[in-house]
Order: C-alpha cells, then structure tokens, then sequence
C-alpha cells in the first residue's frame, strides 16, 4: 500500500469516499510525525529548528519541505486546510484531476474575506457585491477597500437579471462576491447560474462565495462553477463557540499565489490552538448539521403557524420564495431561520428579553440555540436605507437553531411568544 502519510495518497484515496468518512480521516496526520498517537498533537511553537544552515536556506528556499515560522506555516494549521480540501472539493478534483486544490486558514472569518479581496483586487478594481451581506463585509469593502481605491457595485445576487445587467455594466470586475444562503434573510443564489454569467462576460473574474451558512456538508460552490470558498470556522465548522477563524479553499493557482503573500505579510495566520479546535468539531459536522436542519425546520413550520408573525425567512419552507433553488443547490436548509414580528423593535426586544434556554447572543452555529436582533447587533453599522431594502427590518429576528431536544425549543419559544 502507497504511503498512508502521504497528502497526495491521502487526497486521492479519500475522494471516492462519503463526506462522513472525509471529515473523519481525509487530512489526518498531515505533516505531523509518526509518534502512533491517534489524536493529532497541537503544535504550539512560534518558530521551528534546523538541523543545519544548509537545511534552513533550503526549507527557506523551497527546495525541500518543512516549516520555519507559525504564520507562514504550521503542522497543526496544515491538517486543517488538508481535511478542508478534502470536504470542499472532492467532486471538483475528480471532475479535474489536474488540477489541485488549496485551503489556507485564518484567525478569523473577516481575515478570510479582507485576505480574499486584498490578493484579488488592485486599486481601480471593481468588486460586485451582494446587497445582503454580513454587516462587517459591508462595511469593509463600502469603508476600508474605497480608501484605498477599491469601488463596490452592489447587486441583488438572487436577481440573475439585475445580476447580468450590473456585470455587463462593469465587464472588468475582478471579483463577484456572494453570500448564500445570506444572512440574515437566506436568500438564496444560484451560483450555477451567476458563475456561467460571470465567465461569459469576463472570463478573468473570480466568482467568491461565503459558504458559512451552509458548509460543505450541505452545498459545495467549487462544484456549482465558483473559484473560491470561504468560511468562518466560528460558526459550524467549529460547532461550540470557542473559535475565531476563518478559512478560503479555491483551485485558481493565481490566486492562491496571492492569497498566500496576503498571509505571510498581513499576518493573519491562525493559532495552533484555534485550528486543533476546529479540527475537533469539525469530526462532529455531519451529525450536527443534520439535527441543525430538523430542528430548523420544525421551528419554521411552528413560527409559520404563529399568529404573532408576520413572516418566516427560512429555505426549507415551501412557502419560501426560492425553496426549489434552494432544493436544487443544496442538500438540506441549515440551521438558521429569520422571522419578523409584528410589533416591530418593541416586540423583539420583549421576546429576547423574556426567552429562556435560547441564549441572547450574536453569532451562529454553535451546538447551542442562540437568539438576536440584527438590525441592533451584527447589521447595526450597516445604514437603516441598506438595511429595509434589503429586508431586514426592524421587527426581524434571527435564530440560530441548535440541536436541544426540539420540544423543549418550541416549548420555551412559544413561553416567550405569549409574553409579546
């Protein structure tokens, strides 16, 4: 048998594989040495030791493998972009056996976008951007890349038409960057759809997708036409809220040449520590995934029914506006639904104030159901005009439907419900 060390045998041999088993085993012991320890170990190190000065120039010059410093390089922060590739982009490698895929992980998930933008855009470059984002993308690319010359056109993604219009408009964008589903609306686009669009007027672009909300488990973009995949490991891939992290997986060799650079000389490589964390829950992500969608879609279909509410945000539903592209695109819904109440502001805040076990807090993903307010919280630094136009009202919640018993999550729901 071909050496079970090696990454190219390790990413070849698992390609044919289920994703269950891919998280499992793709990736595992990837640049770590052989000590026959079953759990990977954390290498907590600044900076690595040479044999000699020969050794040192050579690892330096790439001349022969190892590492020499934490951001440029870790055994720990390896495994975790080898499993990555192999959970993103399995079908694409088979599709394209020449080609090879590269994960790079970050400290955070707006390091993975800022790092994104930063290695493909230029001054005088052009970026088309959903019109419902998270609110720190927004507020980077309409804030931070404009000073440094960098324009944003913002377009309904979900719009193929308006999508269309605004890239002939702009024919030589260099980026188009989508989220879906978006948050906190889960609207859904149809990456297919926007990829061939894209590459017909400017076959140079680079089509991103945020694929937090979904994760590979229930949709993977390389294998829908797009170039680049990121993620906040925060959220699901974690899975226990104990991570900031972020990490970008594309096969464009260009590109990855400059994301790279971006990480070397911005310095947004993560911890040790923070990607052996992430290694641990993403073993886990199927089977929380899986819960997280069944108990999503109960409370939909509950909050559905509530006299309280006005509407639901949610794919799963048939009442959904894109539920069939959302049925085409992705293997289940997520776990994340929105719902407006009626009453607006005042309403909201006396559900979250009175809601036991749903904890009120920012963020997603987590094991754990969480309950917030975007646009007081993670959409408040975008302006209320963006905000209404893209959906989100005031009266909107967003939760984070965890993987509880799902009777104690209706139960303590509807409690609060009652109190508004």
């Amino acid at each position: 048998m071909e050496d079970s060390k090696n990454p190219d045998f390790i990413e070849q041999f698992y390609l044919d594989c289920g994703f269950a088993t891919r998280v499992l085993h793709a990736g595992e012991h990837v640049g770590q040495p052989d000590t026959r320890s079953h759990a990977n170990a954390i290498f907590q190190t600044s900076t690595f030791t040479f044999h000699d000065a020969q050794e040192g120039a050579d690892i330096f010059a790439g001349k022969q493998p190892g590492y020499v410093y934490t951001r440029l390089g870790n055994p720990t922060v390896r495994l975790l972009e080898a499993k990555m590739n192999a959970l993103e982009g399995a079908a694409f490698k088979l599709a394209h056996p020449e080609r090879r895929l590269s994960s790079i992980a970050f400290s955070s998930g707006m390091a993975a976008v800022s790092s994104t933008l930063m290695a493909a855009c230029s001054t005088g470059d052009t970026v088309l951007l959903g019109d419902v984002v998270y609110g720190a993308t927004e507020h980077l690319c309409s804030n931070v890349l404009r000073r440094m010359g960098v324009g944003t056109v913002e377009v309904d993604m979900s719009n193929l038409e308006l999508f269309e219009a605004a890239m002939r408009a702009n024919p030589k964008a260099k980026v188009v960057f989508l989220e879906t589903p978006t948050n906190p609306t889960l609207s859904i686009a149809d990456i297919r759809a926007i990829s061939r669009i894209a590459k017909s007027i400017n076959p140079e672009v680079l089509v991103v997708v945020d694929n937090t909300f979904a994760t590979p488990f229930l949709q993977r973009p390389l294998e829908l036409g797009a170039d680049v995949v990121l993620h906040s490991t925060t959220k699901y891939i974690c899975g226990h809220g104990v991570v900031v992290g972020g990490i970008v997986t594309s096969p464009n060799d260009r590109f990855k040449d400059a994301l790279y650079m971006v990480v070397k000389d911005v310095g947004a490589s993560p911890s040790p520590f923070d990607a052996w964390l992430v290694n641990l829950g993403l073993k886990t992500l199927p089977l929380r995934m899986t819960r997280h969608c069944e108990n999503a879609m109960a409370i939909a279909r509950l909050l559905e029914e509530h006299p309280k509410v006005a509407r639901v945000f949610y794919p799963g539903l048939p009442s959904f506006p894109q539920h069939a592209l959302a049925k085409r695109q992705m293997s289940d819904f997520g776990g994340v639904v929105s719902f407006e109440l009626k009453g607006g502001l005042e309403a909201g805040r006396k559900l979250m104030d009175a809601i036991h076990m749903w904890t009120l807090a920012v963020s997603l993903g987590s094991v754990d159901s969480l309950i917030q307010h975007p646009a007081s919280m993670t959409h408040a630094c975008v302006p209320r005009e963006k905000r209404e136009k893209a959906g989100i009202s005031d009266g909107l919640v967003r939760l984070s439907v965890g993987v509880e018993d799902i009777a104690d999550l209706q139960r303590t729901l509807l409690e609060a419900l009652a109190k508004v």
